[in-house]
């Protein structure tokens, strides 16, 4: 027998017309990049690639190898390194891969299937009696809820498109915030290393001095102990130290001799002015991809409502058209016959009329309605929030320098000569020489909050993993610093 299951001429036909019509843009191997590589870029002002073959892997190491030859590492190029060398990021690009692909199954979803099968040759008892069986079956439900199907895999596939950009973007920003807190951890190593010189010192010369019996023993133990906290203050910071640029390390992908680059001792100086975002909330609503990912998930819901609506009473159609062909070899003479017949085979849930399922298609369009509500809220709030951190850690940071700094040293100045006049205590000495320390250390980690909230304004403004919008003021520590860099 051959059976042939059709839907009707019209049923075969344009299911392959209307694929034929549709964009082929789905099947590229990196459908859909180029797109969220443009939205990333826009943010970030860095190039990234999505490596899906061995010679793309090696022009990416290569690439990767020619920043790494610089002698110390800027922000730059740390960020320009993460996201080519990140395999996070690239793990998080096989997502995009994903909805295309599922978008392309869905372009495919409406074309005829094929079987074809032969039985009978050789069975015992009769002479030559072949059976010739094929079937060509297709889906009168899935082409005539195509045209939204197709809309909703459209729409899936742009919300990949922007959550590319985003995890882009999130790993840039993220990057440069471990920078920044990396070069000021060992900046203040810089520091509290000169310091310990300095202190190692005066340690020695109370030691001398009291063996003289010029130097009261109590005198002797508060320079001895001073210099006993700082190495030990010094000591901690330097763990931190090494323990942001790992943190850095890991962001950038690199690993064995990869991760022997070096990063500057110091932060760049306060900028003369500022960036002008005179309309910050409205530029975080019209740029912010979250939220447009938000957007997208309410038409994504709406139009999942719809498709459940279509389908709610009858869940699935098929016309069968049977056209049978037997051949039988009898009395030398070879019989042939040719029967069809015509079905409809269709489902209806007689005891389910989906109202439960149109129930809790109304359920998630009014959650992701609120979401997308909450969200814009949301993104206003932290527009205007980065940007007064970004304000207020500048005068915080130029108020240090300009004003506490200079105080300090002339503190420290007149201490000295105070001192050297036998005017002050040794302990008094100690005690301004601490405070300038502290005071130096607290301008550092202030120049530090202003570089970290000045990284934030791109992804407030176009998406992506921020960080707090004003880090706290920490005394950081340290141990010897390498004039070099780290």
């Amino acid at each position: 027998m051959v059976s042939l299951k059709i839907k009707l001429i019209s049923t075969l036909v344009l299911p392959i017309f209307a694929t034929g019509c549709v964009s082929t843009g789905y099947s590229a191997k990196d459908a859909g990049f180029a797109n969220a590589s443009a939205r990333s870029s826009e943010a970030t002002g860095k190039h990234t690639v999505w490596v899906q073959s061995r010679q793309q892997a090696e022009q990416t190491r290569e690439r990767v190898k020619v920043l790494l030859a610089k002698k110390t590492i800027d922000a730059e190029t740390a960020v320009q390194v993460a996201l080519l060398n990140n395999k996070g990021l690239q793990a998080s690009y096989a997502d995009l891969g994903d909805s295309a692909a599922d978008a392309w199954q869905t372009q495919l979803s409406v074309l005829p299937s094929f079987s074809v099968g032969l039985s009978g040759i050789g069975t015992p008892g009769l002479e030559a009696y072949r059976v010739l069986e094929g079937a060509i079956a297709a889906n009168i439900l899935a082409l005539a809820t195509y045209d939204k199907n197709i809309k909703l895999a459209e729409t899936r596939f742009r919300q990949a498109q922007l959550n590319a950009a985003l995890e882009t973007i999130s790993l840039a920003s993220e990057t440069r915030r471990a920078w920044i807190n990396a070069v000021a951890a060992w900046e203040n190593v810089a520091y509290l290393n000169q310091a310990k010189v300095a202190a190692d010192a005066a340690s020695e010369l109370a030691k001398k001095i009291g063996e003289a019996g010029s130097m009261a023993k109590a005198d002797q133990a508060r320079e001895h102990v001073f210099y006993a906290e700082l190495t030990g203050e010094t000591a901690k910071a330097r763990l931190e130290a090494k323990l942001a640029k790992e943190e850095l390390i890991r962001l950038m992908g690199l690993s064995g001799s990869d991760i022997d680059f070096q990063i500057p001792n110091r932060l760049p100086s306060l900028p003369k002015g500022l960036i002008k975002r005179d309309d910050i909330e409205a530029e975080a609503i019209h740029k912010r991809m979250d939220l447009q990912v938000a957007r997208l998930e309410l038409d994504a819901t709406a139009q999942s409502y719809k498709l459940e609506d279509i389908t709610r009473f009858v869940t699935d159609i098929e016309l069968v058209g049977t056209l049978e062909q037997e051949r039988e070899l009898e009395d030398g003479k070879i019989h042939r016959s040719i029967s069809k017949t015509a079905a409809l085979e269709f489902t209806i849930p007689i005891f389910d009329s989906g109202q439960a399922r149109m129930r809790k298609g109304e359920l998630a369009y009014m959650r992701a309605a609120n979401q997308l509500a909450e969200k814009a809220v949301n993104v206003r709030s932290e527009a205007r929030s980065a940007y007064v951190a970004y304000r207020s850690n500048y005068d915080i940071a130029r108020h240090y320098r300009n004003s506490v700094l200079p105080l300090r040293t002339a503190i420290e100045e007149q201490s000295l000569l105070t001192y050297n006049g036998m005017i002050t205590s040794t302990f008094e000495l100690i005690a301004d020489t601490r405070e300038k320390i502290d005071s130096t250390i607290l301008a550092v980690n202030a120049k530090r909050d202003f570089w970290l909230a000045e990284a934030n304004l791109a992804p407030v403004i176009y998406g992506g993993s921020t960080g707090s919008a004003s880090a706290e003021t920490e005394v950081a520590s340290a141990e010897e610093a390498e004039s070099g860099g780290h």
